[in-house]
């Protein structure tokens, strides 16, 4: 066997590239790395990783397997402690934005008169837009109704910045009681100075999940009555199928 190719060698050269890669890396990329003629099976790099991932399990370093493909990173619980490496103080998001992130992303796809409709408050431009622009979110397609709106879902960019591998990673609805978990959950402090006042001005935040939850459990068992399964719109097509590609 080439050399490159044995077991520990092969794990050893997968470690030293993501270690030096600035983006994930896929199985097919990982591939590329070798010499035509001495490429690796996926199964054997499928193998190498899943060793690398033991490896570094219970450390400060973990490896992730993510929307697109695989990279080193810190383990979330030591976030406090890694915070104080940077003089930018942590971003806060406020109730309102984290509410219309969370109902995207477990209703998706949605319109913003759906969230409105959830929310019991109109759903300010602002939101939207600084959704867009974090590129957690993108427009998907269009509702076939009068007015044609536009329908709302989260990006492989919100799966990576969250640390999720798919959506199916997301915390379970049946677990999240008020936003306050939510931002737990996805490691993000709430704008305190706000929350309370949006609270008031929005409703009970609690309720507002639970009819979340509601409609999201009616629409998986209607999913499962008919056989079909719900869409999947973490990304574009073509980054869809790349993420599938690699598992």
């Amino acid at each position: 066997m080439n050399e490159q190719k044995q077991p520990e060698a092969l794990k050893n050269i997968l470690e030293a590239a993501l270690l030096v890669s600035d983006k994930p890396l896929t199985i097919d990329r990982f591939i590329s790395l070798f010499p035509e003629d001495a490429h690796p099976h996926r199964n054997e790099v499928k193998k190498a990783l899943e060793e690398l991932q033991n490896d570094y399990a219970g450390r400060g370093i973990v490896l992730r397997k993510i929307s697109r493909g695989y990279r080193f990173q810190s383990e979330a619980k030591y976030s406090t402690w890694l915070q104080k490496l940077w003089e930018e103080r942590p971003r806060k998001y406020s109730r309102a934005l984290l509410e219309t992130l969370a109902i995207i992303a477990y209703r998706q796809p949605v319109t913003r008169a759906d969230i409105e409709e959830i929310r019991g408050v109109a759903v300010s431009s602002e939101i939207v837009k600084t959704l867009l622009n974090r590129e957690w979110v993108k427009i998907v397609g269009h509702r076939d109704v009068p007015g044609k709106p536009a329908l709302l879902g989260t990006t492989n960019g919100f799966l990576e910045h969250f640390n999720l591998g798919n959506l199916n990673e997301l915390p379970p609805l049946s677990e999240i009681r008020d936003v306050e978990t939510i931002a737990m959950e996805l490691n993000y402090t709430l704008d305190e100075e706000n929350t309370h006042e949006q609270a008031k001005q929005s409703g009970d935040g609690e309720k507002r999940l639970e009819i979340v939850t509601e409609k999201t459990q009616e629409q998986q068992a209607s999913s499962q009555e008919s056989g079909t399964p719900q869409d999947d719109i973490s990304g574009s097509s073509g980054e869809s199928e790349a993420a599938g590609n690699e598992g």
